[in-house]
């Protein structure tokens, strides 16, 4: 079969995936927030799908999904300039789409998305087309997010390396405006979260790529092997785990970055493998085994998620707790005829997205799992209750 017609295989299953899982989650307090919040690029792009689509949970995913899509498919050329054998890229493709974080970024509203899309698609003009296209889309980065600031500090490091003095100026200026645009988060007290950014790595990689990833920077650094795709991961990580040594860092923000080195992984591991007579590679095909057993296992964590209330006795620490419950919530008050309730901050952002507003006819107040009462609100998943409210109605004389 032609790489070409698995590749578009690969995608189609993945965008259908991702389609379905549109219906297993219910917007966040965050995203409700982006959608009315202070104006963004991003805060643009999901108002207009759902202006196209509608107000519901398709049109809110729609734009993450496409940009991660374009994404795959740009990492898929991208591979072209760093691995030999055409099958090799597809593995790549497939690593990349099973990364928990890059399921994660194809499903969840932020900027992590579109930070990682802008990314590939800089390398991939930068690499393959005149500087040119690269000064013009710098500058539209700029001013899209403030995340970008990492982009801009790789790559004056990059051009200074490269001796390169006007794209160094360049984007030390980027950087400079960058940084008084957007301003330094310097939020709360000094403390320490280095373990903490090291287990969340660890996570949106899946272990062991992260500790080949880490490697493969490592030998890199040894061995001078630099190249555009090194410093800007390499920028990235290291100055997330700086950071974390005084305070709390938002790894969705430099994960990214790091992905980008995936490439180069492929590449070390492609190698290291190729360099070797036939009875010395099994140990390579046992390693790349585990490691896609153990990936197949966090992105089913991912996807299944629900299952796990099953074993959490409080639902409220299950990691996407805070993107459950909101949707089935605003059904249930629908079928009551109520379309208006008074509840905390954070949940009626997240009703009024379904047409539930804020108003003081209803009360709605969360009780224990365990309370039974005739007016209750509960919502359960796979046979498990994870959320129980009262519903009342107030008198206003």
């Amino acid at each position: 079969m032609s790489i070409r017609y698995i590749l578009f295989f690969i995608l189609g299953l993945d965008a259908f995936v991702l389609v379905f899982q549109t219906n297993e989650l219910s917007i966040s307090y965050n995203e409700a927030l982006l959608l009315s919040g202070d104006f963004s690029f991003l805060q643009l792009f999901i108002n207009s799908s759902i202006m196209l689509f509608g107000q519901n949970d398709f049109a809110l995913r729609l734009p993450m999904i496409i940009l991660h899509l374009f994404s795959a498919l740009l990492l898929f050329k991208i591979s072209k300039n760093y691995i030999k054998i055409e099958r090799n890229r597809i593995w790549l493709l497939l690593i990349f789409i099973l990364l928990p974080g890059v399921i994660s970024s194809a499903i969840i509203v932020n900027s992590a998305g579109l930070i990682l899309f802008g990314l590939l698609l800089f390398v991939y003009l930068y690499e393959n087309y005149s500087i040119k296209y690269s000064y013009v889309l710098l500058l539209f980065y700029m001013f899209i997010d403030g995340s970008f600031v990492v982009l801009f500090m790789a790559l004056a490091l990059f051009s200074l390396y490269k001796k390169e003095k006007t794209f160094f100026l360049f984007n030390l200026i980027l950087l400079l405006t960058s940084l008084s645009i957007y301003g330094i988060d310097t939020h709360g007290a000094p403390k320490g979260y280095f373990l903490d950014s090291i287990g969340i790595y660890a996570a949106i990689f899946s272990p062991i790529i992260f500790i080949y990833l880490f490697y493969t920077l490592y030998r890199r650094y040894l061995t001078k092997d630099f190249d555009i795709l090194w410093f800007i991961a390499t920028t990235a990580l290291i100055l997330s785990l700086l950071l974390s040594f005084r305070q709390r860092v938002a790894i969705e923000h430099f994960a990214p970055y790091v992905i980008l080195a995936l490439p180069l992984i492929a590449q070390t591991f492609e190698h290291s493998y190729r360099v070797r007579l036939n009875i010395f590679r099994k140990k390579y095909r046992w390693a790349f085994g585990v490691s896609l057993i153990f990936l197949l296992i966090n992105s089913s964590v991912v996807f299944f998620n629900k299952y796990l209330y099953h074993i959490i006795e409080d639902p409220k620490k299950h990691f996407s707790y805070k993107m459950h419950v909101a949707k089935e919530l605003a059904e249930e008050l629908k079928k009551r005829d109520i379309y208006c309730v008074k509840s905390d901050t954070k949940m009626a952002k997240r009703l009024e997205f379904y047409g539930v507003t804020n108003c003081y006819n209803y009360l709605i107040q969360e009780n224990p799992l365990d309370s039974i009462h005739p007016n209750n609100v509960t919502i359960s998943y796979k046979n498990v209750i994870v959320y129980s409210a009262n519903v009342t109605k107030i008198n206003i004389n």
